[in-house]
């Protein structure tokens, strides 16, 4: 695959697909390398288009307290 930055909803599930291929490859390989870029771009992409708000600080307490029973 060539790098470059993923500009397109087409283009992110792509290197989705791709990453997905070669998540496991052995640390030192070029598929290694290829699957830590793929990753950064990924997640460059993701903040842009698809950002996560922080939670409530609150709401956020009252989640913990509940899984943790309290």
């Amino acid at each position: 695959m060539i790098l470059k930055l993923i500009k397109t909803d087409v283009e992110y599930q792509e290197a989705l697909n791709r990453l997905e291929e070669i998540f496991d490859a052995k640390i030192g390989t070029p598929e290694s390398d290829e699957a830590d870029i793929l990753g950064l771009l990924i997640d460059e992409y993701e903040k842009k288009h698809y950002p996560i708000d922080a939670p409530d600080p609150i709401e956020a307490i009252k989640i913990r307290m509940e899984e943790m029973d309290l």
